[in-house]
Parts: structure tokens; sequence; C-alpha cells
């Protein structure tokens, strides 16, 4: 089975669903290939902002920075919930195209899943600037990737058709909105669902693709083949 997980670094509640669905699978019980996908919620986002995480929530929206405020501890209060730490005060927003190249790259390297842990973690609790090369090539190294390598990757515009291609298959796919997981090409959840809905979509996927094969006993007998049906 493979859940393909369309995210964004700079989305609250992606890091909220990758916690829920991780708990989801663990009840689950069964080997799952996990893929993470490029989405961008601002693909024309500056790398640098001059200002808050409130700010531009209330620009967005039309609404008070108190009111953006407000929004942002419900966010972060939810985040706690499942062991979270959110910090929207010092939280550095930014362009995330090039940490998404990075985790294209990663994916070359069988680091793609520990990278996604540690700069989610990075941008959400330790308010890091995911759109610094040096901060993000320093966060690479921790999770076993060449800093060099990185630093060089990122300077040139290696992995950007990668992350395009993600892109344009999530949109083929109708997905406007993450998280966004599909299972086996067939299903789609949407959201930072509860843990349980996620065991429930991949027990009736499981159950649906590996179905009980009968086997054949004595037909005349109510009795047989270690169980009973009259």
């Amino acid at each position: 089975m493979k859940v393909e997980i369309w995210s964004d670094f700079a989305c609250p509640f992606c890091y909220i669903g990758k916690r829920n669905f991780e708990a989801g699978l663990k009840e689950f019980g069964k080997d799952v290939e996990v893929e993470y996908r490029s989405f961008e919620l601002d693909p024309n986002a500056p790398v640098s902002y001059d200002q808050t995480m409130d700010e531009i929530l209330a620009e967005k929206y039309g609404m008070t920075v108190e009111k953006a405020k407000s929004m942002n501890d419900q966010v972060s209060a939810q985040a706690a919930t499942v062991g979270l730490d959110y910090h929207f005060d010092t939280m550095i927003p930014t362009n995330t195209f090039d940490a998404h190249r990075l985790l294209q790259f990663a994916k070359t390297k069988g680091k793609s899943e520990a990278l996604k842990e540690t700069l989610l973690h990075a941008y959400f609790t330790e308010s890091k600037h995911l759109g610094d090369h040096e901060t993000l090539a320093t966060l690479a190294q921790t999770v076993g990737l060449d800093k060099a390598e990185v630093l060089a990757m990122l300077a040139s515009d290696a992995y950007a058709t990668d992350v395009r291609d993600d892109e344009q298959t999530g949109a083929a796919l109708g997905i406007q909105g993450v998280p966004f997981f599909v299972i086996n090409e067939k299903y789609g959840v949407s959201g930072a669902q509860p843990a349980e809905s996620f065991k429930e979509v991949l027990d009736k996927v499981w159950k649906e693709e590996n179905p009980l094969t009968m086997l054949d006993g004595d037909g005349d007998q109510c009795c047989s083949g270690g169980s009973c049906n009259c």
C-alpha cells in the first residue's frame, strides 16, 4: 500500500495532519510506503516579509490583527493536542519553493521523511527561516545530507521541475488545499483528519485489495476445516 501526501511547510494543519496520520498508521499496523509531494500554498510569497504571521493573516482575510492572533492561538492549541509546539509570534514567513526543492533532493538520498519532519519542526517550533539557503543546508545536514552538496543544489535550479510536476499532478487530481492524502492512487483524504479516520480508510483499502481467499473443504458437512456453518 502506498500513501502520497501533498503538503506545504508553511501549512499549520499539514503538521497536525502528519501527526494524526502517523498515529492512525501505527494503529493500522501494516507496512505502508509513504511519499511526500510538493504543494505551495502561495507560490508568489516573497522570501522575506516585514510583517508578523498575525499581520499577514489579518491582511489576507481583512480582519483585525487581534482577531488573527486569536485564530492562530486556536491553531496552536489544536497542535498542542497532538504534541506539537507552535510559535506564531516568532514564526518567520517565507516562500517555500526552495524547501520543496530540497525535499525532492532528499528523496534521491532516502532522507525525505526525516527531512520533512525536521523542516516542519524548524518552521513551526524553532522559528527557522526556511527561505534561507544556509539554514536549509544546516537543517539538511542534521538528517545526514551533505551540507556542501545541498548548498550547491540550492544555488542552482535543480529539482524545480520535480516540484512543479508534483503541483501539476495534484492539480490534475483536484487538490486545492492541503494536507491531502492519496491512498493507492484510488482514495483521497482531505485535511488533518483524526487518527481513527486514517486508520479506518487504511483498513478499508487493505480489505478491498486483500480479499479473503476461501479454501475448498468438505461441502457436505456442517463443520469442516476447523469452522462450522450450520
